[in-house]
């Protein structure tokens, strides 16, 4: 098995910036994918942000030109830039990544156990 481990949440204030990072427990035998998924109250988990095996990327449209996602999808490490921060952003923020651990597995998904952001003055 393996472990997304997310680092970088908290408190910040309108405006402001954060960065977040995943890091696995272990590496991966390929990924297809990786990203970062948030979950306010009351509300559906959402794609914030995606990176593809081939450097690829997809954003929320409210957020784009504010957050920027990178990462190696080699070492299934990954970071989301987020700058320009509104009280809107507020959530959980879950790391993610699609891919076979050991060659010949079956393609699954896998998360981060979340990390809070709050951005509130």
């Amino acid at each position: 098995q393996v472990q997304l481990v997310e680092s970088g949440g908290g408190l910040v204030q309108p405006g402001g910036s954060l960065t977040l990072s995943c890091t696995a427990s272990r590496t991966f035998s390929s990924i297809l994918a990786m990203g970062w998924y948030r979950q306010a109250p009351g509300n559906e988990r959402r794609l914030v942000a995606l990176i593809t095996e081939g450097g690829g990327t997809n954003y929320l449209e409210t957020v784009k030109g504010r957050f920027t996602i990178s990462g190696d999808t080699s070492k299934a490490s990954h970071y989301l830039q987020m700058s320009s921060l509104k009280p809107e952003d507020t959530a959980v923020y879950f790391c993610y990544a699609m891919g076979r651990l050991d060659r010949g597995d079956i393609l699954k998904q896998y998360w981060g156990q979340g990390t809070q952001v709050t951005v509130s003055s």
